[in-house]
């Protein structure tokens, strides 16, 4: 196939030192060449004239619970804080059904795509009766949508009765977890650059899981080569549950069960102390900032700063669409902007909060193929317009992004083949989805 360069952007952000001010050349699904400003192409090309966006790496979402769109904006939660949040929504959910899960990583990834996000990690731990296949049911959406995923292999073992925050009805027993988990090692996951889905093993959280699944599962990690995912350090409650049931605060409950290591990233990771940063950067333990989740439940706000200081890689994550409200990741790296710009001052530049999104993700999923623009990287891209009212008076147009709040690309790209095209996805009914999923909504609240 004939090249295709990208030429002259109006702006553009490689996530690293490399100039591409001419743009970039992208051949066979990756990144040829960048182009420097007034330059060239080395190879005959064929044209996409992008004089008229800002270009970026493909946004990489860390942290998700695609099922979650069914509950958004729910109003017996809408002022909750975590656990009670949680032990509201955990018997609604329990009532997912195969239709309205696939309706939801639809809508989840759709949404996701259309803010510039080309690669997603859900975390899916809920399989109640009849749910056995929810991965599957994840696979056959991501790849119709034409998107990268890390799917989860989430689990809850630690029902009410055994004093966790999960009705008995959520739980499932080590066996099938584990047996289930290598299946879809098995049969989905891949390895190597340009990967499409990927599995990951996710015990769903300290008060949802034992320690024996903890652990098991940590072998099956290593023993399979895959990353290990959970929440952890989320909120007071956790970290006092954690004394509670454990004797531990979290990080040292993480390497009693052989988690503390860098094939593992952790959700939110917020309330760590200096100790616990350092330990965690030794380690090359990752974190998914999740912000716009963070201020929703009033959990707190992630050190991001101090744990990038420290070693840790960090990546930003949407968290569940029933606790943001919503899946957008471009959004996520303006609120991530803002949200450390409270803790640590106005000199946070725009463009570290466009790293977490860009090539800090990808080291969060353990990616070198994506992130960043680079000859040899997969050609994923994220392509904004500033033709809109917001954007009017706008200067820089990188910082106008995430200063002027953009919410949806104009064009994506994954792997080299257009994804949105003039702000939609081609050959998606978006007002039929939008019909079934918020039916499918509605019965899954009413029970």
């Amino acid at each position: 196939m004939t090249p295709l360069w990208i030429k002259n952007p109006l702006g553009i952000f490689t996530a690293n030192d490399l100039g591409a001010g001419g743009g970039l050349v992208v051949s066979d699904g990756k990144i040829l060449e960048l182009v420097p400003s007034g330059g060239q192409p080395s190879l005959p090309c064929s044209v996409f004239d992008a004089s008229a966006h800002v270009v970026l790496p493909g946004l990489i979402n860390t942290h998700h619970h695609f099922y979650q769109t069914l509950t958004r904006a729910w109003g017996p939660v809408a002022n909750a804080p975590l656990f009670p949040w949680l032990q509201n929504l955990y018997p609604v959910w329990a009532r997912l059904t195969p239709r309205s899960l696939e309706l939801a990583v639809q809508v989840a990834l759709a949404e996701l795509l259309l803010s510039g996000c080309t690669t997603a990690a859900d975390h899916h731990y809920l399989f109640p009766d009849g749910m056995e296949d929810a991965i599957d049911i994840e696979v056959g959406a991501v790849r119709s949508m034409g998107m990268r995923a890390t799917l989860t292999r989430g689990s809850m073992t630690l029902g009410e009765d055994d004093g966790g925050l999960p009705p008995r009805t959520t739980v499932q027993s080590p066996e099938v977890i584990l047996a289930d988990s290598e299946r879809l090692i098995r049969e989905y996951h891949e390895t190597g650059d340009g990967a499409v889905v990927q599995i990951a093993l996710a015990p769903c959280s300290p008060f949802s899981v034992t320690k024996e699944i903890m652990a098991e599962s940590a072998a099956m990690a290593e023993r399979f080569d895959v990353r290990l995912h959970t929440h952890l350090a989320e909120t007071i409650d956790e970290e006092d549950f954690c004394q509670s049931m454990f004797g531990l605060r979290t990080v040292d409950y993480l390497e009693s069960v052989g988690w503390l290591g860098p094939r593992t990233w952790l959700g939110h990771g917020i309330h760590f102390n200096d100790d616990e940063i350092a330990r965690l950067g030794a380690a090359g333990t990752a974190v998914a900032h999740c912000p716009t989740s963070n201020m929703r439940l009033a959990s707190g706000t992630a050190r991001v700063l101090e744990l990038e200081a420290a070693g840790v890689p960090v990546g930003l994550g949407v968290d569940g669409s029933a606790s943001n409200d919503a899946s957008n990741m471009i959004l996520e790296a303006r609120q991530a902007l803002y949200l450390q710009r409270l803790r640590y001052g106005a000199s946070v530049p725009v463009e570290r909060a466009l790293g977490w999104a860009t090539r800090g993700s990808a080291a969060v999923l353990g990616r070198s193929d994506i992130g960043q623009l680079a000859p040899g990287l997969q050609a994923d891209l994220a392509m904004f317009k500033l033709d809109s009212l917001r954007f009017s008076g706008s200067h820089d147009p990188v910082a106008a992004l995430l200063l002027c709040g953009a919410d949806r690309a104009d064009r994506v790209m994954v792997g080299g083949a257009w994804r949105v095209v003039d702000g939609a996805i081609p050959g998606l009914d978006v007002a039929g989805l939008i019909a079934e999923h918020s039916a499918a909504a509605r019965k899954l609240v009413a029970g």
